[in-house]
């Protein structure tokens, strides 16, 4: 089976290169205020003293989003069609002013963010559909070109976009994210922290840094470790791209509805009313079931991907902490069932910057023990180093600027050639200042889970019925049954806990169903 065709498209063609592509000077990207002085050379790490926000620049457009609000529901509409809503600096304090307000709002009940259509102005060549297609790297590596006082500059755009992206994690009201179309780097940001997420069928998810000198930031960190198995960490790295229902298996996105519903369910969830004492873990309850009524089923002609065997060997592949032994598991994979998968997957490591390659892959291993504060601090230091490097700049100028795209020269060339001290600088934040945070997020678990069922979930109930005894076949009809029940007829938990149940679960010595890889029954 041709695994590669499937999931080795680059993130990199012309239509995603277009959409990270924008030209705005420096005071469009302005500046968020960073806490001065002692936080990260505090005692308590979590200690912050100053605001986080600067004022608004002039420079600022002044339609780059529209704002609205239908009864209970209040929406962000991400508004650049040509650049596929990539996300600047103007944006980015819109957003974050207004969220601030709504959530002292008793009238808000629901915040929904969303992408404009590029249908609607017309161009002369049609344009995809995106949520946002990623932040203005291109405009970023311009303005480094102008010395310290770029650098600075750019080092605050991106601490405001982090400041954004823990406000959404942390906020005190429904946050829901209509994936819808591309969905990469920067984009990710806005709705993979959010409880809510809905892809559909134009969804286009993809974290393309370590292709551009980068690593996976906007709380990368926390959410690609916690996806099952090696999964976060061969998107991480690989930079390669998951449809729509795929992000939906992968518990990337929450929910998978057609993108024709969107509207109606908008005014569906503005109907909603709450009770004031209502807490937001009920109040989201309402809203997974208002969602699931607008369900049409899962598409037919597009199977899961990451699953089987494929899944087998990604687990196996990326569960080193070297990179150099990633590769050698890779070369293992060639005489079997995934041999092109694993080849490909090869050649496309040695394509990516081996430094974004390193550090991606120990941010990877630290980043499942941060916090969601410390991550967006921890990110903070290690965009900044990154801009101070030559691979940012060469990935960016190769892929993005230049027409037609070249091969970037990274710098150091070559994995041997990146020293451990030079990886372990990214991760040092003794006596540095900390990015200032105006909410508190100290969990290390994402609090509401609304995605498909686990592997974890479907473990426990595997281990109920191995207690009991009995047979394979009519146990693994009962989890099933089981978890569709808990799920009260969740879109897609057949498909996901088939998939878990025939890829995790072995027969026992007693013809008893048993979680493990190895077949006791012979």
């Amino acid at each position: 089976m041709d695994f590669s065709q499937e999931l080795h498209d680059s993130c990199l063609t012309d239509v995603s290169t277009s959409s990270m592509l924008t030209s705005i000077n420096a005071a469009a990207l302005g500046s968020a205020e960073v806490l001065g002085g002692n936080a990260f050379k505090s005692k308590d790490p979590r200690l912050s003293t100053t605001p986080s926000l600067v004022n608004k620049p002039l420079s600022d457009d002044t339609d780059d989003v529209i704002f609205g609000k239908h009864y209970g529901v209040r929406t962000i509409e991400l508004n650049r069609p040509q650049k596929l809503n990539s996300l600047n600096g103007s944006m980015t304090r819109k957003i974050f002013s207004r969220l601030k307000e709504w959530e002292k709002s008793q009238l808000a009940n629901a915040i929904i963010i969303g992408g404009t259509s590029p249908q609607a102005y017309g161009p002369k060549k049609p344009l995809p559909k995106a949520f946002c297609a990623g932040g203005d790297v291109a405009a970023v590596v311009i303005q480094n070109s102008s010395g310290a006082e770029g650098l600075e500059l750019s080092k605050s755009f991106f601490g405001l976009e982090y400041q954004l992206d823990h406000l959404i994690a942390t906020y005190s009201k429904p946050f829901i994210a209509y994936m819808d179309g591309y969905t990469m780097g920067g984009g990710v940001g806005l709705c993979v922290h959010a409880p809510v997420r809905i892809a559909t069928e134009n969804t286009i998810f993809a974290m393309p840094e370590t292709s551009i000198g980068f690593f996976p930031d906007v709380g990368g960190s926390f959410f690609l470790p916690r996806l099952e198995g090696q999964i976060g960490t061969y998107l991480a790295l690989t930079s390669n791209q998951l449809n729509g229902v795929n992000t939906f298996y992968t518990g990337i996105a929450t929910h998978y509805i057609h993108s024709s519903n969107l509207l109606n369910l908008t005014g569906r969830l503005a109907e909603l009313e709450f009770k004031d004492y209502d807490s937001l873990q009920s109040r989201l309850s309402i809203i997974n079931a208002t969602i699931e009524e607008f369900g049409t089923g899962i598409p037919h002609d597009q199977r899961m991907v990451i699953a089987g065997e494929l899944r087998r060997a990604i687990d196996r592949c990326f569960k080193y902490n070297r990179i150099e032994e990633i590769l050698e598991a890779l070369e293992s994979e060639k005489e079997g069932k995934v041999a092109e998968w694993a080849s490909q997957t090869q050649h496309t490591l040695l394509e990516r910057s081996p430094t974004s390659l390193k550090v991606a892959l120990k941010q990877m291993r630290l980043g499942k023990d941060w916090d969601i504060s410390e991550t967006f601090q921890r990110e903070y230091h290690m965009a900044a180093r990154f801009m101070a490097r030559p691979d940012f700049a060469s990935g960016v100028s190769a892929r993005l600027i230049h027409k037609p795209a070249t091969k970037p020269e990274w710098d150091p060339p070559t994995l041997d050639q990146v020293k451990e001290d030079e990886v372990d600088q990214f991760f040092r934040v003794e006596g540095e200042d900390r990015l200032y945070l105006s909410e508190n997020g100290a969990w290390k678990e994402y609090p509401f889970h609304l995605a498909l069922p686990t592997e974890r979930d479907v473990e426990r109930v595997v281990g109920v019925e191995t207690e009991k005894g009995s047979p394979a076949q009519k146990a693994k009809v009962r989890v099933l049954k089981a978890m569709i029940r808990d799920s009260r007829g969740k879109l897609g938990v057949k498909e996901k806990v088939e998939e878990i149940l025939e890829r995790c679960c072995v027969v026992g010595k007693r013809k008893e169903l048993r979680w493990g890889s190895e077949d006791l029954s012979v």
